[in-house]
C-alpha cells in the first residue's frame, strides 16, 4: 500500500509539474507579449498635423444592401482629401446601379467593374490588386462592404498613424454585440486575435492584420510584388500581405475608439466556422517563426487545461493545488485582459472569461483540424 501511495505521489508531482511548466509558458505570453498592449497609451488625434491624401479601397460582390447602408458613412468622412475606390467584383444584384447613383452624389467615388470570365476564376486578391492599381494616392486604407466606421474621424486617425513614416497601419475591427452565446464567443475570438496581432506589432514582430481596417502604402505593395507569392491561396489578402512585408520599423497600430470599424457578426455556427476555416487556411502560409510562436501559445494553453483536468480526475485529493495553479493564471489574465478589453470596447466579456477561454481554445483546435482537410475555400 505504501508503494502504491509513493507511485501516486510521484505521478501527481509529475502531472502538477507539467501544469506548472505550462503555466510559466502562459505567463510569458501574458506578461511579456500581451502586456505591451495592456499598458499601451492610445495617442490623441493630431488635428493640427498636415493631412495626406488617402485612397480607401473596398471590394464587393453582391453587397447592395450593405453598400447602401455603409458606403455613405465612408464617403462622408471628415477628411479633406480622399477617394473611395469601389471594386464591383461581378455582382449579380443591383450593386452596379446603386454605385452609379452614388457616383452622381459623391465625385470622390471611383468604381472599378470586374466582369466574369468563363475561363478565369479569380478571388478577392485579384479584386484588391485592381483596386490598388486604380488608386490615385500613395497611402491606402482598406475595409469591407459590410463594415462601418465608428465615427467620421476614422480616416484622420489612420492618416495620423502614417505620420511617423510607417508603411503599414494595423487597425481594429470589432463585431457588434448581439444576444446569445455565439455572439459572445465571436467577439471574444475577435478580441483575442486583435490582442495578439496588436501586441506583437508593438513588440516589433507584426505577423498579421485584418482587411476590415488596414492601411499600407502603394509603393510597399508593388515593392513586395503584391500577392504574387500567395496568389494560389484563396484567403490572406490582408494577413499574408502583412506577414510577408511587415518589419520591426515599418508597422504601427491605430486603435483609438474613433478609428474602430464595426462589422456585423455571423449569426450561425456554420457560417462562423466557414469564415474561421478560410482564415486558418491562410495562417499555414505564415513565416515559420510566426507559426511556431502562435502554435506554442495555443498548444500550451490547451495542454494546460488538459493537464489540470487530468490531475483533478486522477488525484482528486489534491484538487486545491491544481485550483491554485489555475487561479494564478486566471488572476494574471484578468489583470492583463481588463485594460485591453476596455481599449478594444469589449469590456462586457470579462465576467465570462473563465468559460469563454476554455471554449475558445477548444473551438480553435477543432476548427484548425477541420481546416487541414477542407480544400474548397472561396470568397463569396
Amino acid at each position: 500500500m505504501e508503494l502504491v501511495n509513493q507511485i501516486a505521489g510521484i505521478g501527481f508531482l509529475l502531472l502538477s509539474g507539467i501544469c506548472g511548466l505550462l503555466l510559466v509558458i502562459q505567463l510569458y505570453y501574458l506578461l511579456f507579449v500581451y502586456s505591451r498592449l495592456a499598458f499601451y497609451s492610445i495617442p490623441p488625434k493630431l488635428g493640427n498635423t498636415p493631412t495626406r491624401p488617402l485612397s480607401v479601397i473596398i471590394c464587393a460582390r453582391n453587397e447592395e444592401e450593405n453598400l447602401r447602408q455603409n458606403l455613405p458613412e465612408i464617403l462622408n468622412q471628415d477628411y479633406p482629401d480622399f477617394e473611395v475606390v469601389l471594386v464591383n467584383d461581378y455582382s449579380q444584384d443591383e450593386t452596379k446601379w446603386l454605385l452609379r447613383e452614388l457616383c452622381t452624389r459623391y465625385p470622390h467615388l471611383k468604381v472599378v467593374e470586374i466582369a466574369e470570365h468563363v475561363r478565369l476564376k479569380h478571388g478577392k486578391k485579384f479584386a484588391v490588386s485592381l483596386g490598388i492599381k486604380a488608386a490615385r494616392y500613395e497611402h491606402l486604407v482598406f475595409t469591407d462592404a459590410d463594415c462601418v466606421p465608428a465615427s467620421d474621424q476614422w480616416l484622420r486617425h489612420m492618416a495620423d498613424a502614417f505620420n511617423g513614416g510607417e508603411e503599414i497601419v494595423l487597425g481594429y475591427s470589432p463585431y457588434r454585440r448581439k444576444p446569445g452565446f455565439l455572439n459572445a464567443l465571436i467577439r471574444f475570438e475577435t478580441f483575442h486575435t486583435a490582442m495578439s496581432y496588436l501586441s506583437y506589432a508593438l513588440k516589433g514582430n507584426a505577423y498579421m492584420g485584418v482587411g476590415r481596417n488596414l492601411g499600407y502604402t502603394k509603393s510597399l505593395f508593388f515593392r513586395g510584388k503584391g500577392f504574387a507569392s500567395h496568389m494560389h491561396i484563396p484567403s490572406g489578402d490582408d494577413d499574408l500581405f502583412v506577414n510577408q512585408n511587415a518589419t520591426p520599423h515599418n508597422t504601427t497600430i491605430c486603435i483609438h475608439p474613433e478609428s474602430h470599424v464595426w462589422s456585423e457578426p455571423k449569426t450561425t455556427l456554420l457560417t462562423y466556422s466557414r469564415q474561421k476555416t478560410r482564415h486558418a487556411g491562410a495562417s499555414r502560409a505564415y513565416k515559420v517563426s510566426h507559426q511556431r510562436m502562435l502554435a506554442t501559445q495555443l498548444i500550451s494553453a490547451v495542454l494546460f487545461y488538459l493537464a489540470a483536468i487530468a490531475a483533478v480526475v486522477i488525484f482528486p485529493q489534491y484538487w486545491y493545488i491544481i485550483l491554485g495553479i489555475y487561479l494564478c493564471r486566471l488572476f494574471v489574465q484578468i489583470v492583463i485582459y481588463y485594460p485591453i478589453l476596455k481599449k478594444l470596447q469589449a469590456g462586457g466579456l470579462l465576467w465570462m472569461l473563465p468559460l469563454l477561454d476554455v471554449i475558445y481554445y477548444s473551438y480553435i483546435c477543432v476548427n484548425g483540424i477541420f481546416a487541414l482537410f477542407k480544400k474548397d475555400v472561396k470568397w463569396k
